[in-house]
């Protein structure tokens, strides 16, 4: 083992499988049709050290879902040729198991479970904050580890 790993392991209090999945970078996929928002989103992710796959449609979203595995996904709901939920239930009928973050310019209503509903974890509304982005997948990262399946 690496002696980051172990340092990590150490810190933190997990096992060093453990400590070394949270050293892991995540892969993260970002769908999004409006190229400033998807660019500033990778700027941001990419910043703090975080893979990312980007791109401007769901099919290529979809296409982007074998191609490699992630450990999150970032995707608009209105997208020119489909939804983020046509992009979700594809992501969950394929058993990937990933954080599934929506970005809409519309609220979500606050009353409704999300997961349940949507296949989303979360729901932000735009403009989204990139400090809550990487609290949300760092919080992802600490408590599952790996969250994702290899497809």
């Amino acid at each position: 083992m690496h002696f980051a790993s172990r340092y990590v392991a150490e810190v933190s209090g997990k096992s060093e499988s453990e400590g070394e999945a949270l050293l892991k970078t995540m892969q993260i996929l970002v769908v999004e049709d409006h190229r400033d928002s998807r660019e500033q989103l990778e700027r941001c992710l990419t910043r703090r050290d975080y893979n990312v796959a980007t791109a401007g449609d769901l099919q290529t979203g979809i296409d982007f879902l074998g191609k490699q595995r992630f450990d999150a996904i970032i995707s608009d709901i209105a997208l020119p040729d489909g939804t983020g939920y046509a992009l979700i239930s594809e992501v969950r009928q394929r058993g990937i198991r990933a954080l599934c973050i929506a970005v809409s310019g519309y609220p979500y209503p606050s009353d409704v479970v999300e997961p349940g509903v949507t296949g989303f974890h979360y729901h932000l509304t735009k403009p989204i904050n990139c400090d809550h982005v990487c609290s949300l997948l760092e919080e992802s990262r600490a408590s599952k580890g790996d969250a994702s399946i290899t497809v």
